[in-house]
């Protein structure tokens, strides 16, 4: 059984994954780092050279690739669900985790982020936060086994949140 972790960025993904790798003895493996590491370059390159849709190839590619593995945590980009064939086959060996946090949260974590271009183009940070958001939570909603909110925890307490909401098995 895997654990996989969605939400938009900035929600705590990544570091709350490594820690319940830690926890849970289980390897978190970045979906986005699987794909810079595929291609070779970049998520800005990718996206420069492919568009959004070249990468959202890459990201279902990879998603297929991670659910026909067990015992892993699965720390995914913020887009995994604007597929929906990339939520039914990572949900067959899976719990789906949606991390939620607030337009407000999600701008002070990552508003000096320069990994990812621009989703919706000429908008402010803070807009385009907002609007990508709104459309998206339906998808995070309809795709999660249930949701954690992160405004106002730190990563440790979110991941024992995920343990106990889970009922998984402490390592040692």
């Amino acid at each position: 059984m895997n654990i996989v972790l969605i939400g938009y960025r900035g929600t705590g993904k990544s570091e709350v994954g490594n820690l319940l790798a830690g926890k849970l003895d289980m390897t978190c493996i970045s979906m986005d780092k699987s794909i810079v590491e595929k291609a070779g370059k970049p998520v800005t390159e990718i996206v420069s050279e492919r568009g959004w849709p070249g990468f959202r190839d890459m990201e279902s590619e990879v998603a297929r690739d991670l659910a026909s593995r067990d015992n892993i945590i699965i720390d995914t980009g913020g887009g995994v669900i604007e597929r929906s064939e990339n939520v039914e086959i990572l949900k067959v060996n899976a719990r789906i985790i949606w991390l939620k946090a607030t337009v407000e949260t999600i701008v002070s974590r990552i508003r000096h982020c320069t990994e990812r271009p621009s989703l919706t183009g000429a908008k402010s940070f803070t807009e385009e936060v907002k609007e990508v958001l709104e459309r998206r939570t339906p998808l995070y909603e309809n795709s999660a086994d249930f949701a954690i909110e992160t405004d106002d925890f730190n990563p440790d307490q979110i991941a024992e949140k995920i343990i106990d909401q889970l009922g998984a098995p402490r390592k040692g």
